[in-house]
């Protein structure tokens, strides 16, 4: 099983493209799976930090995957990168 750590919006944006191309869908077609329009699925890929997570989890399973948790390892840091927003 393939992982893929992500850790900003910027990298779930590349990945989001990335997998929906190895799943070989268009946009016309993941829209039609989720039954929402091709428009829709550019916007989620372009900013997906306005999505809700039921959507993505949509999204994720209509390409044939899904969202797991993993524990960090303590030797590394466990706040966001800079640049990133703090809570």
């Amino acid at each position: 099983m393939t992982t893929y750590p992500i850790e900003t919006p910027q990298q779930l944006r590349t990945l989001l493209k990335a997998l929906r191309q190895s799943s070989q869908l268009t946009q016309t077609e993941l829209g039609t799976r989720l039954g929402v329009s091709q428009k829709r699925i550019a916007r989620i890929e372009a900013e997906p930090g306005v999505t809700s997570f039921d959507q993505m989890a949509r999204l994720a399973a209509a390409m044939g995957y899904r969202f797991v948790l993993e524990e960090v390892p303590t030797s590394q840091p466990a706040t966001p990168a800079t640049g990133e927003a703090q809570w």
